[in-house]
C-alpha cells in the first residue's frame, strides 16, 4: 500500500511538517514522487518511520537514530527485539512508579503507613536502571559485578538527605566545572575544588573511594562516547579538562 504524506502523517499520527524534516535530512526518503509533485511512501518507508519512532520514543537523538536505521548493517529484527527489552525495561518503571503512588494515596488516606525512603524508591530505581541502560555493560567489565550491586544498594539506601545532598553536588560539580573550564588551567583551584566536589558525589554510592578507580572513571568519561557527550553537552573539551583535573586531584597525571 503506498501513501501521501497527509496519509502516512495520519496514521502514525505525526505532522506532515515532522514527514517533510525527516525527507530534507535524509532520514526518510519518499519512494517516489507521482507525476503532481507529491511524496508518494511504500511499505520499506512505512517501516522505518514506525523505527524512527520508537528510537525517538526510546529518547535517542534524531542524529543518531539516521546512523542507525541508515546504516548497511541495519538489522530491523535486532532493532524490534533491543526495542522490546527497552520497553518492557519503562514498563517495568512504570508499574514501580504506579505502585508508589498507589501507597501514597493509601498513606493520604491513613490506611498504611509509608516510610520515608519507600516514597522515593521509584524515583532511585528509575535513575539506577537508566544508568544500567545506558552505561551498565562498560561499567560491569571495568568494575565487576559485585562492585556494580553494591553501588546500586548504597544508593537505594540514600536517606531523603543524603539523595537531596547527591543532587546538590551533581550541580555544583557542572556550576563548579564550567567556571574551571574558562580558566583553562585544570591544576587551578576551581578544576581542583571540582574534583573535589566530584569525589564527594561518588562517594555517597561507592563502597569504597580509591584514587585509581576515581582517575579510571576519569579517563572513561573521555574514551566513552556517551559519558564525553553528557560532560560537552554546553562545552566541548570540558570531559577531557575534568579528567585532567581529576587526574592531577589523584595525583595520577604522569
Amino acid at each position: 500500500m503506498e501513501y501521501t504524506v497527509q496519509k502516512l502523517a495520519k496514521l502514525a499520527g505525526i505532522s506532515t511538517r515532522t514527514l517533510r524534516y525527516y525527507d530534507e535530512i535524509g532520514i526518510l526518503k519518499p519512494a517516489r514522487i507521482n507525476s503532481s509533485g507529491y511524496r508518494i511512501y511504500g511499505q520499506a518507508e512505512v517501516d522505518r518511520l514506525q523505527q524512527i519512532l520508537f528510537y525517538r520514543e526510546l529518547g535517542v537523538k534524531l542524529e543518531k537514530i539516521k546512523d542507525i536505521v541508515t546504516s548497511s548493517s541495519f538489522d530491523e529484527i535486532a532493532a524490534l527485539k533491543e526495542h522490546r527489552e527497552k520497553l518492557l525495561e519503562r514498563k517495568m518503571q512504570l508499574d514501580l512508579l504506579i505502585a508508589n503512588v498507589d501507597k501514597t494515596i493509601a498513606l493520604k488516606e491513613g490506611r498504611i503507613k509509608m516510610s520515608d525512603k519507600e516514597k522515593f524508591e521509584g524515583f532511585k530505581q528509575k535513575l539506577i536502571e537508566e544508568n544500567e541502560r545506558k552505561y551498565g555493560k562498560e561499567i560491569r567489565e571495568k568494575y565487576g559485578d559485585e562492585v556494580v550491586e553494591q553501588t546500586n544498594k548504597k544508593f537505594k539506601n540514600m536517606t531523603q538527605e543524603q539523595y537531596t545532598e547527591w543532587k546538590r553536588l551533581e550541580v555544583s560539580i557542572k556550576e563548579t566545572l564550567k567556571a574551571a573550564v574558562a580558566t583553562g588551567d585544570p591544576a587551578g583551584e576551581l578544576a581542583q575544588k571540582a574534583a573535589e566536589l566530584h569525589r564527594q558525589w561518588l562517594c555517597y554510592t561507592w563502597n569504597t573511594y580509591s584514587k585509581e578507580a576515581h582517575a579510571g572513571l576519569a579517563q572513561m568519561y573521555v574514551e566513552d562516547e556517551r559519558f564525553k557527550a553528557y560532560y560537552d553537552e554546553d562545552q566541548p573539551g570540558t570531559a577531557e579538562f575534568l579528567r585532567d583535573a581529576i587526574l592531577i586531584y589523584t595525583g595520577m597525571k604522569d
